[in-house]
């Protein structure tokens, strides 16, 4: 019965293919919202899991001011070398390590001059398993990673290897760059992070830093926990023993500690948050789309009152009636749904090939099953319920009046 009832669904809707394209483009344009904003959102989340998955969930970042609200290379509050050793000793601390931070003036021939940020890293051998947990998983694509002994030599983020992306002409290794007029010889180019800030980025030894930067101290610290501790209640210790260290009241801290899962948790919030506004804003096309079906199908109640008289007439129940109608608007919203998908399926893929071309590699949309099939399973209910009223009003009707009905 079920399979009769769809396919006379199907022949009375291609019988008004007008009206039903013009409710259909309403409901595909909320879904496909919808679909793209989920798939970027995902997107963003996987290639977050991923990034911790290779960094390690274990990593603190103990930073100057603001912590990650603050532009790096802009406080004036660093952290010495008396205080890496001070935080070194408290219960739970692995491995630690100190990075330098400033904008410089970069050069390149006669190109005009770059103010990125770069980085003075520790290349000593007993630090070297953390700082290369920092770039997770980052590879060099050309040349060498730092060495110990390697002063003004640096590696540079991936967008310096583009023709026209930084300089007009590509940065090879072996070139020399200056930075705030110091000659520097590139000695290895990293693979694409996916961020423009961090693939615009250069990175030198910390001698290399300092013999070009009058810079009395860190800004970030970088630290894994051990493996017997949980990282969120060690950097809670960190905080409350560098804070007394300091002399400090509770709050007025000149400094942040954040674990990568506290870090993970905030981030995982404000994309749920930006998600959940803008699929609401989404789902007002949805409500029209709505609307718009209860209008057709009211429209089509009236257009068939004799029809529904008759099949009244020979036997037909009210709720086979009612099924009926509902079914049909289901079917609406169905047909919407998966053209809706479509359209945003390819909404997404041309957003995430621009993104890519404009070095943001990180907004990658993924299209899970669960996301397809509950967009779909989505549009038939919201088709269905729309033509529960209609579809009421169709099985009330009296077979007498509904026959000599004109």
């Amino acid at each position: 019965m079920i399979q009769e009832i769809f396919k006379y669904s199907l022949s009375n809707l291609w019988a008004r293919k007008l009206r039903v394209s013009l409710t259909v483009i309403s409901i595909l344009i909320g879904i496909a919202a919808i679909f793209a904003l989920i798939s970027f959102g995902q997107g963003i989340n996987s290639y977050m899991k991923e990034y911790g998955e290779e960094m390690g969930t274990d990593k603190i970042f103990l930073m100057t001011g603001g912590g990650f609200t603050q532009i790096p290379g802009t406080s004036n509050l660093l952290f010495t070398e008396e205080d890496l050793t001070f935080v070194s000793k408290i219960n739970g601390v692995g491995e630690i390590t100190g990075m330098y931070i400033s904008t410089g003036e970069m050069g390149y021939k006669d190109f005009v001059k770059k103010y990125p940020m770069i980085f003075g890293l520790s290349t000593d051998s007993s630090e070297e398993k953390l700082v290369n947990d920092m770039f997770a998983g980052i590879e060099i694509i050309d040349g060498r990673s730092l060495k110990e002994g390697d002063i003004l030599k640096a590696n540079l983020g991936y967008s310096y290897s583009i023709p026209n992306k930084m300089f007009k002409k590509a940065v090879s290794v072996g070139d020399i760059i200056t930075i705030n007029s110091v000659e520097v010889r590139v000695i290895g180019i990293y693979e694409e992070i996916g961020n423009p800030s961090d693939d615009a980025q250069i990175y030198m030894s910390k001698e290399g830093f300092q013999e070009i930067f009058d810079k009395g101290g860190y800004e970030y610290i970088y630290i894994s926990a051990t493996k017997d501790q949980s990282p969120t209640s060690v950097a809670e210790r960190i905080k409350e023993e560098l804070r007394k260290q300091r002399g400090q009241k509770k709050g007025e801290e000149d400094f942040s500690v954040q674990s990568y899962e506290d870090l993970m948790k905030t981030f995982t919030q404000i994309i749920v948050i930006i998600n959940a506004v803008l699929v609401i804003i989404a789902l007002i096309s949805v409500i029209v789309a709505a609307v718009n079906i209860v209008n057709t199908m009211y429209t089509s109640v009236l257009e068939r009152t004799q029809e529904i008289g008759v099949m009244k007439s020979i036997g037909a129940r009210n709720k086979f009636v009612a099924l009926i109608f509902t079914i049909e608007a289901g079917i609406l919203g169905l047909i919407g749904g998966f053209i809706g998908i479509c359209f945003g399926y390819l909404i997404s893929s041309f957003g995430g090939y621009v993104a890519a071309q404009n070095g943001l590699a990180l907004l990658k949309p993924i299209f899970p099953l669960w996301l397809i099939m509950g967009c779909l399973a989505f549009a038939f209910l919201i088709g269905a319920f729309a033509g529960i009223f209609p579809a009421m009003q169709a099985a009330k009707l009296r077979p007498v009046v509904a026959l000599r009905y004109e």
